[in-house]
């Protein structure tokens, strides 16, 4: 009883974290667009979609999710818990979140410099928050951990090469660029390395449960448990 209370107790904090961090990354998408200076790679290739389609900016988010999750079984990389709800929650939370209209862009251009310095910065600890708990990368993050192991480079820059990727991409789909892209793009990376620092999480030590743990019975990376 008392290691089942335990579990429970784990799995609880873990979950908070997990969703904590989705919530802090949906605020800080909309922050970006509200700002009317220019959305972050991923999202300018999300809106891109959203251009030739009936999507949301949310659902855009998810089915772009999924896509990755897809390939990357054919690749080999097997998901986690983590993984299929950030490909869910942060979409639903995007969406819920606008819906309710609490972001608007200020007056002021200083407003919206700030705006996004701010969505800048949360992103950052976003990250680190749904990592830390080591239920599995998002589909997104499950790239960036995959390359810094593989390369041995600083998170910095292994996020901004594949943000600068994505951005083109979504250039040419239309999406929204701006001057705050740019910032984005290359500011990103060090709010994501800054956070992982403040946290002490290293990446390259990171051991993610994927679903084949759970479906072992061993979902914590070896020994341990929930």
């Amino acid at each position: 009883m008392n290691n089942f209370k335990k579990t429970l107790l784990e799995l609880i904090v873990k979950m908070t974290s997990l969703f904590f961090g989705f919530f802090l990354f949906a605020v800080a998408i909309l922050l970006t667009f509200y700002s009317r200076l220019g959305m972050s790679p991923w999202d300018v290739f999300h809106v891109g979609i959203v251009n030739y389609s009936t999507l949301t900016l949310g659902q855009a988010s998810q089915v772009v999710g999924f896509v990755i999750i897809l390939l990357s079984l054919f690749l080999g990389v097997v998901p986690g818990i983590g993984s299929i709800l950030n490909m869910i929650f942060i979409g639903l939370f995007v969406d819920l979140i606008d819906h309710i209209g609490i972001i608007n862009t200020p007056d002021s251009i200083f407003g919206r410099v700030l705006m996004l310095l701010s969505a800048i910065i949360i992103m950052g600890f976003a990250t680190y928050f749904y990592l830390r708990v080591e239920l599995g990368a998002g589909p997104r993050d499950g790239l960036m951990e995959g390359l810094v192991r593989k390369l041995n480079k600083p998170v910095w820059l292994i996020r901004g090469m594949i943000e600068i990727t994505v951005l083109v991409i979504g250039f040419f789909m239309g999406g929204p660029v701006g001057i705050g892209t740019l910032l984005l793009a290359f500011l990103i990376g060090p709010s994501v390395q800054f956070a992982f620092k403040i946290g002490h999480y290293d990446p390259q030590k990171a051991n993610h449960a994927n679903l084949l743990d759970y479906f072992k019975g061993n979902a914590c990376h070896g020994d341990r448990s929930l």
